[in-house]
């Protein structure tokens, strides 16, 4: 099983520094929308409504919407897709999220992780998959248009994870490349991880795209995802993601100095999530209630990802860590 941050088989953590999610009170008219779901009957199996709404937010035909039940069953699905039509390694960054190498293995795949844009393009050919997470999960960090331009040319197929778009809180979004496709997951953002939605962008109606659909399981998308996909562009959704950015700035650069007054590394980041490495063992803050994401996973020991969480949060976690 793969090691991700958020709940685990302890009690619910009181100060959850391990998930990535935004840690705001969501509004109260996504709440109302995903209490009102229709539970007792079958969504539309073909998800028309919904692709015709999420299309003309990205101005793309509602064909290329295709939805997901979260972003974990888009990267399997997709990799799938990618091996039966022919393509036989997949890249994936490192430090990245650990579902994007899982996929990989499973199918036999041959692996090829990446530090960088200058390795990638020095070693990529046309029969790679590669995943691109803009901007990157664990480390936060960005690549430029350029770049993703480049890979894109080379690539048999690229994919850009999009998951922490709604949550880049410096710099400005890279230009996709028309040949790129697209994974949105946006549970993240709006603070709830718990509910299972998102939705790829392919570029074309060709045959991959058409092989993705054929490989969704029926009703892939359940009534509470299709709610909250459903919300995501609405104009009061939108102010409340961009007023959660502007006070995540806040909340971060306070945390990142209470962290760097204890003397902690920590690397650059334009999302509200970062790693950071404690300069001494950390007492037993899962049994305070407080988690972080250690970084082992990702190839970092001694190190952790941290996210941004509420002044009252980060007070409990300095208490702990000054005992």
């Amino acid at each position: 099983m793969n090691i991700h941050g958020g709940n685990d088989s302890g009690p619910p953590p009181l100060h959850d520094f391990s998930t990535n999610a935004n840690p705001r009170l969501p509004p109260a008219s996504l709440s109302l929308a995903l209490q009102q779901a229709d539970r007792r009957h079958y969504p539309d199996p073909q998800y028309l409504s919904l692709r015709q709404h999420l299309g003309a937010a990205h101005g793309v035909a509602p064909e290329l919407i295709l939805p997901a039940s979260g972003g974990a069953e888009a990267i399997r699905r997709l990799s799938l897709a990618a091996l039966l039509q022919g393509l036989r390694e997949a890249w994936v960054p490192a430090p990245g999220f650990g579902d994007y190498a899982a996929a990989a293995s499973a199918l036999g795949l041959r692996l090829r992780p990446y530090a960088d844009s200058a390795q990638l393009l020095r070693e990529l050919t046309a029969e790679a998959l590669v995943w691109i997470c803009e901007p990157c999960n664990p480390t936060g960090t960005s690549l430029s248009s350029a770049e993703i331009a480049a890979i894109a040319a080379r690539a048999g197929l690229c994919v850009i994870d999009r998951a922490y778009e709604p949550l880049r809180l410096h710099g400005e979004a890279p230009a996709i490349p028309g040949n790129c496709w697209q994974l949105l997951c946006p549970n993240k953002a709006l603070g709830h991880t718990g509910v299972r939605a998102a939705y790829l962008i392919a570029p074309d109606g060709g045959a991959l795209t058409r092989r993705v659909q054929l490989l969704a399981a029926s009703w892939v998308l359940s009534a509470e995802g299709q709610a909250l996909l459903m919300q995501l562009h609405r104009p009061e959704i939108q102010t409340w993601l961009a007023e959660s950015r502007a006070q995540l700035r806040v909340w971060t650069a306070e945390q990142r100095a209470l962290l760097a007054a204890l003397n902690w590394l920590q690397r650059d980041s334009c999302t509200p999530f970062w790693l950071a490495r404690p300069n001494h063992p950390l007492p037993d803050l899962r049994r305070a209630g407080i988690k972080l994401r250690d970084a082992s996973s990702f190839g970092l020991p001694g190190w952790v990802r941290i996210a941004t969480l509420p002044p009252p949060s980060q007070q409990a976690l300095l208490k702990e860590l000054q005992q």
